[in-house]
């Protein structure tokens, strides 16, 4: 991924499969485009899946579920809490957007949808002031989860470590 700035005139793609991704296709994914130079910035989204049974007859039982595991994305550990069924993401130029789709191309053998528009908030929302408050770093503007307790993770941030 490359360095992040504060420049907010950056191509913002969305990429949409025609069903949920397994953990094994979503890591795939995900990995190859954080190896992309030109991606400032990415997220995935989709239905929650949780650890106990929130209600009924097994409240507080642990749900088992296949797609929730730990996957490992540009060398960092992240556990997976949803089902992907989408990811946004921000890049540099029109020349690492074809790049993207030449990935998504080969690592998807069905349908999506690959969409370039306003996918990710640009400036600062009620929630995003309400966990980070007023100074925020611009690059987790619009990536706050508003069903995210602050003591958990919202957020993980893919950082390449500097050789100097």
């Amino acid at each position: 991924m490359s360095d992040p700035s504060t420049d907010t005139d950056y191509l913002q793609l969305e990429i949409y499969p025609g069903r949920l991704l397994n953990p094994d296709t979503a890591e795939a994914l995900l990995n190859e485009i954080a190896e992309l130079e030109g991606v400032i910035r990415f997220f995935v989204h989709g239905p929650r899946i949780p650890k106990t049974v929130p209600y009924g007859p097994a409240t507080g039982e642990t749900v088992n579920h296949p797609a929730r595991r730990i996957i490992m994305v540009a060398g960092q550990e992240m556990d997976l809490e949803v089902s992907v069924g989408g990811i946004r993401l921000e890049v540099a130029d029109a020349d690492v957007k074809e790049n993207v789709r030449e990935i998504c191309d080969r690592l998807l053998p069905f349908s999506y949808e690959f969409r370039e528009g306003l996918f990710i908030p640009t400036t600062q929302t009620v929630t995003d002031y309400a966990k980070r408050g007023p100074d925020a770093d611009p690059l987790l503007l619009g990536m706050t989860d508003p069903k995210g307790k602050l003591r958990n993770k919202p957020v993980c941030i893919l950082k390449k470590k500097d050789s100097e």
